[in-house]
């Protein structure tokens, strides 16, 4: 298959959750987008979460009317989210599970038990103009469920795979799901991102998956962030994403599938 340029979208949740700590305005999840977005990111990602623990709607309206990128709006698959997000038009909207109790996203939407739901969603969105991607697991029945539910994108939920590989335990299987998923997903004319737990030596390594378009990290960069700066993390990011990116290309010239 042709091998297609990958995009880094760069959540800033995690900043205003800092901001939120102590109040007031610093530091400005805006003024963060814009460093990622002069530092080589293709988009912003921020999760309007209902308890609002940290991207707050003020934000998300601010993030729309001034950054040059597009906007990945992260929500969950309800009422409230979805009248927010057919107001705000953001270029994308990511369903996602959501649980109070969580500290992040712990895993993927359940689709396949969903579906009816979910279809509705989906259309109010694209009804908006609004590219929508569901994030779930690599799993076939998700995929499947994704395919009949009418969304053109998925995003691949990698967090299980980056815990294996960050507690040094066996991945290999995890990482042997996430390429089957991608492959079914692309196969099936899904747009197929990816991401949660990505590190430096992770996405340069899902980078090389050529049916993956897009990856969206947030809490890594950030953190990184505060040792080396958000652009030059940014910067890091998209070189070793850029390398994976170079495998891909010079798999598909050699014939490797």
């Amino acid at each position: 298959m042709p091998v297609l340029p990958i995009r880094l979208g760069v959540n800033i949740d995690h900043v205003a959750t800092v901001r939120n700590a102590r109040g007031g305005r610093h530091p400005d999840p805006v003024k963060a987008a814009e460093a990622a977005i002069a530092a080589g990111a293709d988009g912003i990602t921020a999760h309007l979460r209902e308890d609002r623990r940290h991207i707050v709607d003020a934000d998300v309206a601010v993030l729309k009317a001034r950054i040059k990128k597009p906007l990945n709006l992260e929500m969950a698959a309800t009422a409230e989210m979805v009248h927010i997000a057919r107001q705000l038009k953001p270029h994308a909207a990511c369903i996602v599970p959501e649980r109070r109790q969580e500290r992040t996203t712990e895993g993927g939407l359940d689709a396949a038990g969903q579906q009816d739901a979910l279809r509705g969603v989906v259309g109010e969105l694209a009804d908006a103009g609004i590219r929508v991607s569901l994030f779930i697991a690599a799993e076939p029945a998700q995929i499947e469920a994704a395919v009949k539910i009418g969304a053109p994108v998925i995003e691949i939920h990698t967090g299980s795979w980056c815990d294996a590989v960050t507690a040094g335990e066996p991945a290999a299987a995890e990482f042997d799901r996430i390429v089957r998923g991608a492959a079914l997903a692309n196969s099936a004319g899904l747009e197929v991102h990816a991401g949660h737990g990505l590190d430096f030596s992770t996405a340069e390594k899902i980078a090389a998956l050529a049916e993956i378009v897009e990856l969206n990290i947030g809490h890594f960069l950030i953190g990184e962030g505060i040792f080396a700066g958000l652009g030059a993390a940014v910067r890091s990011m998209r070189a070793a994403m850029d390398r994976g990116r170079a495998r891909a290309a010079a798999g598909s010239r050699n014939g490797i599938a």
